[in-house]
């Protein structure tokens, strides 16, 4: 991590983090300083007696000394809105995926 001047970084800036914390890959991050992050999630449907998988695209802010990128595993955090679609901050890259 490099140190940044972003105001809106849950390290160097003076955002709070409340509510809920989520993994997930990041799917998409052509948007300045914001990330699509795609969690899997199983809901379990009591008529059927059975499990379902379904996914969920969650728009997150990527502080530049962060810099997510595409593939990458990451832990989001809940915030403040930020904007219109964006109320959640990336907080750390877990793991970082090799493109081949």
């Amino acid at each position: 991590m490099t140190e940044c001047n972003d105001t809106r970084c849950p390290v160097h800036g003076n955002i709070k983090i409340r509510g809920n914390v989520f993994d997930g890959k990041v799917v998409s991050a052509k948007p300045d300083k914001t990330v699509t992050v795609q969690r899997k999630l199983v809901r379990y449907l009591p008529k059927f007696e059975r499990y379902k998988k379904i996914r969920s695209k969650i728009y997150a802010h990527n502080p530049e000394c962060i810099n997510a990128k595409e593939d990458d595993m990451v832990r989001v955090g809940e915030t403040r809105k930020l904007s219109k679609t964006k109320s959640f901050v990336v907080m750390e890259i877990l793991t970082k995926e090799e493109k081949k």
